[in-house]
């Protein structure tokens, strides 16, 4: 049917899996698609060229969090056909979006929706010096109401190429809700929900699964509509839209009741969709609740649920910590959950760094002191932090970058003053070096080379003395070397010790 085509040539197949598996590789169902990567590929190839491809069972489940709603995850191998077709479309339709639309796109996101947001309210309010106000709309049940018929309409009076359209009909008018798996959940729980956010309750030829990256782009394809009808008939001059959240600014607040009257207008007659009713027209100065911050003209704010969100996972990982260390007075049994907490606050610190969150992060380092004991926190990057990706024994230490002197001996002064009582193990070009802060090391391990380090390290953390490593980062000052401090092992006793005590709880 489709013979030589060149949308379903097993090198753009090939293509499209490599994207698909792009930060999933490790997935379960990435790594079953992957034992027999040839013969599947093979096969999907024979199926699109012939004109047999049928989507597969999704997987469908709950999340709770921010707010409930269902989501159905397509099997890995129609996820690879979904990357066929969106990487087909997108560079079309990518021509006629606006640059105001921020969702799922490349180069656009959260953090570039909400930097144009705060640009406009910078330029609608004149730097602060006049009243200007928002209007803030939000699209009700959008994923669930939106119509298919008027988007495949949308998408095939641009496409001449039989084989897109059959892939578009084919995709679009799936019904995953008919034939699918539940996880951790049964059929009575979407039932629960309301009409307007399950699928199984949606109307005849209405309704995108949510999680598919096509229902990601099919929703800017469908709301493109709305974006020119404001651009061009309303010739609204300050306007943001992330996926069915629409934010419009102005001076003059009758003009933006009068568009909130048109766009509803416009989007049941043409779109039919309706808008919620909570949505919001208040001054510029009160501050914008944007995805996930509070934008105003001269700052942002990180927004309150998502401080909450962040505390609460962060007390979970403290009582795992504290769990695991008492019940066994082991360190590396709980490794993992350090790993995991260090990807949680990467993820968040990625968020709070881009508002004005100073306080903020020195307020959780406050309220979880364990947290220096595992991780570097580097104020002078942006509030990121960095664990060390070491033996499991070895804790990262919390400190600043230090400054290089201009001779090693000051390096050393230094040093020995920041860390009173430890043994210092330096790096000096290709040998290391130890310093003894008041203790007698044996002459053998004062200077020894990098095929020494295994072994003087057993020896160290066998001792239990505090030990602090410093490496050369490799900047030079004239000929100097700059060293920083990457670690630091404050004892096994004092490490038990200090977990112990943050807990509230007496040692036995």
């Amino acid at each position: 049917m489709f013979e030589d085509h060149p949308l379903f040539t097993l090198k753009n197949i090939y293509r499209a899996y490599c994207r698909c598996r792009r930060h999933k590789r490790k997935t379960f169902n990435a790594m079953i698609f992957e034992q027999n990567l040839e013969e599947n590929l093979v096969a999907l190839h024979e199926e699109l060229t012939a004109g047999t491809y049928l989507p597969g069972r999704s997987v469908a489940f709950l999340i709770t969090k921010p707010k409930q709603r269902e989501i159905f995850a397509a099997d890995f191998k129609d996820r690879v056909v979904h990357h066929i077709l969106v990487g087909e479309l997108e560079p079309r339709w990518e021509r006629r979006f606006i640059h105001d639309s921020c969702a799922c796109r490349k180069g656009k996101g959260t953090h570039k929706g909400v930097e144009r947001l705060r640009s406009f309210t910078r330029k609608v309010t004149a730097n602060g010096t006049r009243r200007a106000w928002y209007l803030q709309l939000d699209i009700r049940g959008f994923f669930i109401t939106l119509n298919r018929n008027i988007l495949y309409e949308r998408l095939i009076a641009r496409e001449r190429d039989p084989a897109v359209k059959w892939l578009i009909q084919i995709i679009l008018f799936n019904e995953p809700a008919r034939n699918c798996r539940f996880r951790d959940a049964v059929r009575s729980d979407f039932e629960c929900l309301p009409p307007h956010k399950t699928l199984f309750k949606a109307d005849s030829g209405c309704g995108l699964p949510i999680g598919n990256l096509t229902s990601q782009f099919f929703a800017n394809v469908y709301l493109d509509a709305l974006d020119q009808f404001v651009k061009h008939c309303l010739k609204v001059q300050y306007y943001v839209r992330y996926c069915d959240d629409v934010v419009l600014l102005s001076e003059n607040r009758a003009a933006l009741e009068d568009y909130e009257v048109r766009i509803r207008e416009f989007l049941q007659n043409a779109l039919h969709l309706e808008l919620n009713d909570r949505r919001r027209l208040r001054p510029v100065s009160d501050g914008i609740d944007f995805l996930g911050y509070i934008v105003r003209p001269d700052y942002l704010l990180v927004r309150r649920r998502v401080v909450a969100a962040c505390r609460e996972r962060l007390i979970r990982a403290e009582e795992e910590c504290k769990n695991s260390i008492f019940a066994l007075r082991m360190i590396r049994w709980h490794w993992p959950m350090i790993e995991a907490t260090y990807r949680l606050l990467n993820s968040y610190l990625g968020h709070f760094q881009k508002a004005s969150a100073y306080r903020l992060i020195t307020g959780l380092r406050r309220r979880f002191p364990w947290l220096d004991e595992y991780f570097i926190w580097i104020p002078n990057s942006k509030n990121k932090i960095f664990a060390l990706r070491k033996p499991n024994y070895i804790l990262a230490y919390s400190c600043p970058r230090l400054r290089p002197p201009l001779r090693l001996s000051q390096q050393k002064v230094r040093l020995c003053r920041q860390l009173p009582g430890h043994i210092l193990v330096v790096q000096v070009g290709n040998f290391w070096e130890l310093w003894g802060g008041g203790f007698d090391l044996p002459k053998n391990l004062r200077r020894f080379p990098d095929s020494r380090l295994p072994e003087v390290r057993e020896i160290l953390w066998a001792s239990g003395f505090p030990v602090a490593w410093i490496r050369e980062t490799g900047t030079h000052v004239t000929r100097i070397a700059e060293r920083d401090i990457v670690c630091r092992w404050t004892g096994r006793d004092q490490v038990l010790l200090s977990v112990f005590l943050s807990s509230g709880r007496k040692r036995s």
